[in-house]
């Protein structure tokens, strides 16, 4: 059997759904690049909504040849001038250009060779192709050289019926039978992600090509969702810290997320005030440690971060609670991420106007973006202007003017 991400992959721009906007800008750049004063782009956004399947499209339709290469794969100076210098250097046998796609080039920060940012910034300036890197999040500080020579194109999470009705475009093509409620649960749980949300559908099927309740069930007890609600169960309802603690011992999730779990089922389980103030409090405890981790990278603290939330949390409360909860996942993950792409694009923005007005981009953002802010609201001609001096991408002028 074919593996349906392959066979269903975008062909053309008109296969992409739920990113008009970013597919426009994209295939803009690509078209114009030659005139543009900025030879490279970043297109960012979540797993699953389509960064790079719309390259190939755009490559595909404008007949050029994609040199793909992994950030995470090249690690230093000399590899990056091997695999991606050699390709812009070297011109199109096959078609009538070239289009050098950079994946996950956030990957590439915090190597022990900090050169590859810097050579890779060198090499965009030189290359006579567009050169396209792709990002999860593309706001890390060690990242600024090249976000000051791109093109940032954002591109959103997919909403759950984008992501259904391509599964119903599959399911028509497949001839599979499934009931309309069924797969819009799928589409739900896929959490924005295309590429997880197809791959879910070919291992749900079965020989029958019939999708079924059940079968998404089944597929829920699987992942980790169920694993972390086991945990959860741990620490909810027991006293005793020595079961409590090993609670995410085995759960495939990150320390934030399970935070994040913890924070939002937790009211609903500890209905007493008091028990509800003490874990919390630990919880708050947890965060002061987790943000040291961050800060200082003293990962020592970590064995903190789990013992007060999960024997922390457990301890609490003065008894254990007698009424089963349907724990749910969190809806502030999304959410959290959207907020930080918002001040991570402001960052990068000030960033730009800093450089021009030979100030600290904490100056350009207390002291001259709200008026710069306002400037662009009153007048599309100011704003233009500010555009073209600051080389402010469509997006970021958008930015501006909300």
């Amino acid at each position: 059997m074919n593996h349906w991400i392959r066979e269903y992959n975008p062909k053309t721009r008109k296969d992409i759904v739920g990113q008009d906007k970013a597919i426009a800008h994209l295939a803009s750049f690509v078209e114009n690049y030659k005139k543009s004063k900025k030879k490279a782009c970043i297109i960012f956004g979540p797993s699953g909504c389509g960064k790079t399947a719309s390259v190939y499209a755009i490559g595909n339709e404008q007949e050029l040849e994609i040199v793909e290469v992994n950030a995470s794969d090249v690690r230093n100076k000399a590899q990056i001038d091997e695999r991606i210098g050699a390709a812009m250097k070297q011109m199109s046998l096959f078609s009538s250009g070239k289009l050098i796609l950079i994946d996950e080039i956030d990957g590439i920060a915090g190597n022990e060779d900090r050169g590859g940012v810097s050579e890779i910034a060198s090499l965009i300036k030189e290359s006579p192709f567009p050169v396209v890197m792709t990002a999860n999040d593309p706001f890390d500080q060690k990242l600024s050289s090249l976000r000051t020579k791109s093109e940032m194109i954002e591109f959103e999470a997919l909403s759950y019926a984008d992501i259904h009705s391509r599964l119903k475009e599959i399911c028509a093509k497949e001839k599979i039978k499934f009931k309309d409620d069924d797969l819009k649960t799928l589409s739900r749980r896929a959490g924005g992600d295309l590429r997880a949300a197809i791959n879910d559908l070919q291992t749900l099927i079965g020989k029958d090509l019939v999708l079924t309740k059940e079968s998404i069930e089944e597929l829920s007890q699987r992942n980790r969702i169920e694993s972390v609600e086991n945990a959860l169960l741990k620490v909810f309802k027991t006293t005793d810290p020595s079961i409590a603690v090993n609670a995410f011992e085995n759960v495939d999730e990150d320390i934030d997320k399970l935070m994040l779990w913890i924070d939002e089922n937790l009211p609903k389980e500890y209905t007493k005030p008091e028990d509800l103030a003490r874990a919390y409090e630990n919880i708050s405890k947890a965060d002061i440690y987790r943000g040291r981790i961050r800060r200082w990278q003293h990962w020592q603290f970590l064995v903190y971060v789990n013992a007060l939330m999960t024997a922390g949390v457990s301890v609490a409360k003065d008894e254990k609670y007698k009424v089963m909860n349907d724990y749910k996942q969190t809806t502030r993950i999304l959410k959290i991420w959207q907020a930080n792409m918002k001040y991570q694009k402001r960052k990068a923005i000030a960033e730009k106007i800093a450089a021009k007005t030979h100030s600290s981009r904490k100056v350009v953002i207390r002291d001259v973006m709200p008026y710069m802010q306002e400037i662009c609201k009153k007048s599309k001609k100011d704003a233009e202007r500010m555009k073209a001096y600051f080389e402010l991408g469509p997006e970021e002028i958008e930015w501006m003017v909300k």
